[in-house]
């Protein structure tokens, strides 16, 4: 059974359980110029005599609350390290250490704080403090800390297999696996911890606006031919182009991609769970472009880009009669011959707000 941590007690509560006649432990290296300090005198005392392992808790997480306070996190960590070392069986240290650790983070030396998290979930049997899993909170510092994504990845792995049942948000962990796996370049792995994601109830991911959308539309990307996208903006811009001057309904569906293509408002909400609409999957040009006499501006809208394109086609038997087509530049390193051709991926109805 996991330990929990006693409710924190009063020094002066304490000390009146204190064992009399202990050997008393040698305190001077953490107080230093401390000694002028009564309360931190005063605690370091009642700790270099009492040895109920429940009671020492309370002393030390005070001494240490006490020193980090008045600013001495080097003498914090001397004294909890020390403490760990000279009492490896104490159930405690892996509380202890987590508090090494957060000291660490707070100086900055990120390197030392990850090795104390880690040194912890290895070396140390999990407990809880204040209802809360040691072991759980070092793995999500790690996963905040963590600059290697193999590293990131194996933390998040530990975390679903263990604490399933404690995470808030847990497929925010599919997602950000996923991100990881990207980084490493394993596209597989990728997209299967985007499927996870997606199976979520709630698969929204805080700060990150239509996220479910995006990982759906990787997958389908993923799996899709591919067989619609040209190396070239200018000759796909054309080809679009004539098939609506000539009213080539095959020639232009052609051109249209396959995968996620979207037909919407420029402010319309995607749905929630990453699919396209009603209205965006069975959109279909035909009936209006053979009833519309289309003009096309000559060039790309003055707000594209190198790797998203509009072109404004109007007079469309519509409401609104104003269409910009939208093309974009594949962002696809799973497959180099893929990645950075173009395709068209949708059309904005109306003016651009």
């Amino acid at each position: 059974m996991t330990p929990r941590i006693p409710a924190l007690l009063s020094v002066l509560a304490l000390a009146a359980v204190l064992l009399a006649g202990c050997a008393a432990a040698d305190t001077r290296p953490y107080l230093g110029a401390f000694e002028q300090n009564p309360e931190l005198r005063e605690l370091f005392r009642l700790f270099s005599q009492e040895r109920d392992e429940e009671n020492r808790f309370v002393l030390i997480q005070q001494i240490a609350a006490n020193l980090a306070n008045a600013g001495k996190k080097d003498r914090e960590i001397l004294f909890l390290t020390t403490h760990v070392e000279r009492n490896p069986a104490d159930i405690f240290d892996a509380y202890y250490l987590s508090l090494v650790a957060d000291a660490y983070k707070e100086m900055k030396a990120i390197p030392f704080a990850i090795h104390y998290y880690r040194r912890i979930l290895k070396n140390h049997a999990d407990l809880l403090v204040q209802g809360r899993s040691v072991h759980l909170y070092c793995l999500q510092e790690l996963i905040s800390l963590e600059t290697d994504p193999e590293n990131r990845i194996a933390s998040y792995k530990e975390l679903i297999s263990r604490f399933s049942d404690q995470v808030e948000h847990l497929g925010s962990a599919s997602y950000y696996m996923a991100k990881s796996y990207e980084e490493l370049g394993e596209w597989e792995q990728a997209i299967q911890s985007y499927q996870k994601y997606l199976d979520y109830p709630d698969p929204e991911i805080p700060g990150v606006p239509n996220a479910s959308r995006l990982a759906a539309e990787k997958v389908l990307f993923f799996y899709s031919a591919k067989d619609w996208m040209l190396p070239d903006l200018a000759t796909l811009v054309a080809g679009v182009r004539e098939a609506i001057a000539t009213r080539n309904i095959a020639k232009l569906n052609r051109f249209k991609a396959k995968a996620n293509f979207f037909a919407e408002g420029w402010d319309q909400q995607a749905p929630s769970d990453g699919t396209m609409s009603g209205e965006a999957a069975e959109f279909n040009i035909a009936g209006y472009l053979y009833s519309s006499s289309v003009h096309i501006d000559a060039d790309l809208a003055p707000f594209s880009n190198d790797r998203e394109a509009y072109l404004k086609t109007t007079d469309w038997n519509f409401r609104p009669p104003t269409w910009y087509l939208y093309f974009r530049k594949a962002d696809f390193p799973a497959n180099p011959d893929v990645n950075g051709q173009w395709e068209w991926a949708g059309i904005y109805f109306g003016e651009k707000l």
